[in-house]
């Protein structure tokens, strides 16, 4: 099998593994009981927690756990606006993951909030100035903006908007789900107040998440029945989960420390320069300078990609498309639509995305596989547009 969908999720690095077992099976005691047996399983918890700490620059009382990224969102929007009750305004952008417009959605219904909804040019960007002209004094509570896109890997200039956001006395949040282990990142000497990651996009396990809340700023938790997490956020502990994400969380700051993301990035771009030289009608979609080292979205003239990803996965390749499937109707990527793309572009486009354990072997069969697939699809298409005359 050749997995190139690591932005869905990763693939359970097997120390992670290792670090989890002994937590799911001979460390079991509660980590917030007060004898010795529980407090070696608290101490795994610390150690995690100074692990994802580091990993983001952060300090570690800055660090709450969490069942995953769209908790540690949700969070962060929630205590934004229950701070400052008299705002009710809120800015994102067109692109942001359903965690963030969903919920934002929900606060628009039930507490009568209003969105500003900045919108991204042909390479998936934003304009600071319209961020920046877009916050209402005194109104606006919160801007929400992701580190980087999901689809097509375009990278947010989030220090700068965070400091355009903090001179006018704005939260700012923002979900870095699909960039931790990705790219470098250093919350500290930012002006961001939150920001969201999840461990199983970086070879962690599933169900647990964390939300850097800044020191600087009082957070109001969301999850309500324990002192657990300083008070911040209730329930016992997931500490398998936990010691999980503190494990993926340092092996990935060695990774970026020496470098391991760029070797990624000279994978992407051998896929990409192939599929550009085999193909014709390839195109990068977003921007080809500000984007994550492991992700390439590309649109394919000639066929539908939904079409395309049925014929990979018969020869066992994992990819996905710029485009979600309902009840049997396709519908283009609301990301793509945003950038201004057409229909016929959107459902013509393939997401692949790598990871550290992704192989030059398996690029190489992967590179075969979508060729072969393509010319199949262009000439089926070319076959049925053909007018039999009697």
């Amino acid at each position: 099998m050749v997995y190139l969908d690591n932005n869905a999720t990763t693939r359970l690095h097997p120390e992670v593994l290792e670090a989890m077992l002994p937590y799911l099976t001979e460390y079991y005691a509660n980590p917030s009981s007060g004898y010795g047996f529980s407090r070696k399983v608290k101490k795994a918890v610390d150690t995690a927690r100074e692990q994802v700490a580091a990993l983001l620059g952060a300090r570690v009382e800055e660090i709450i756990f969490t069942s995953g990224g769209t908790e540690a969102d949700n969070t962060a929007i929630a205590s934004s606006l229950a701070c400052l009750p008299d705002r009710k305004h809120l800015i994102m952008s067109e692109v942001e993951h359903p965690a963030v417009e969903q919920f934002y959605q929900m606060l628009e219904t039930e507490q009568s909030c209003t969105t500003t909804r900045l919108p991204v040019n042909h390479l998936g960007q934003i304009d600071l100035d319209q961020l920046e002209n877009a916050i209402q004094p005194n109104q606006t509570a919160l801007v929400s903006l992701m580190w980087a896109n999901n689809e097509t890997g375009v990278v947010f200039p989030i220090a700068e908007a965070a400091s355009r956001s903090a001179a006018k006395g704005v939260f700012f949040h923002t979900d870095a789900v699909n960039a931790i282990g990705k790219t470098p990142i250093n919350v500290k000497d930012t002006d961001i107040h939150f920001l969201a990651l999840s461990a199983h996009k970086f070879h962690g396990p599933k169900g647990v998440g964390a939300l850097y809340a800044n020191s600087k700023v009082r957070l109001k938790p969301r999850v309500i029945g324990g002192s657990q997490e300083s008070n911040r956020r209730g329930g016992t502990e997931n500490v398998a989960g936990i010691v999980g994400l503190g494990k993926a969380a340092d092996l990935m700051r060695q990774k970026l420390e020496n470098g391991g993301h760029l070797k990624v990035g000279q994978l992407r771009d051998q896929l990409e320069t192939q599929l550009k030289h085999r193909l014709t009608g390839v195109h990068t979609n977003g921007d080809p300078k500000n984007r994550l080292s492991n992700t390439l979205s590309v649109a394919i003239d000639g066929i539908e990609a939904a079409g395309l990803l049925i014929m990979l996965d018969e020869q066992d390749v994992c990819a996905s498309a710029g485009s979600a499937c309902h009840t049997g109707s396709l519908h283009p990527s609301a990301i793509l639509s945003a950038m201004g793309y057409s229909r016929e572009r959107a459902l013509g486009t393939l997401r692949l995305s790598l990871s550290s354990f992704t192989t030059e072997a398996e690029l190489t069969r992967a590179i075969d596989l979508i060729v072969e697939s393509v010319e199949k699809l262009r000439a089926m298409r070319t076959a049925g547009s053909v007018v039999v005359s009697s």
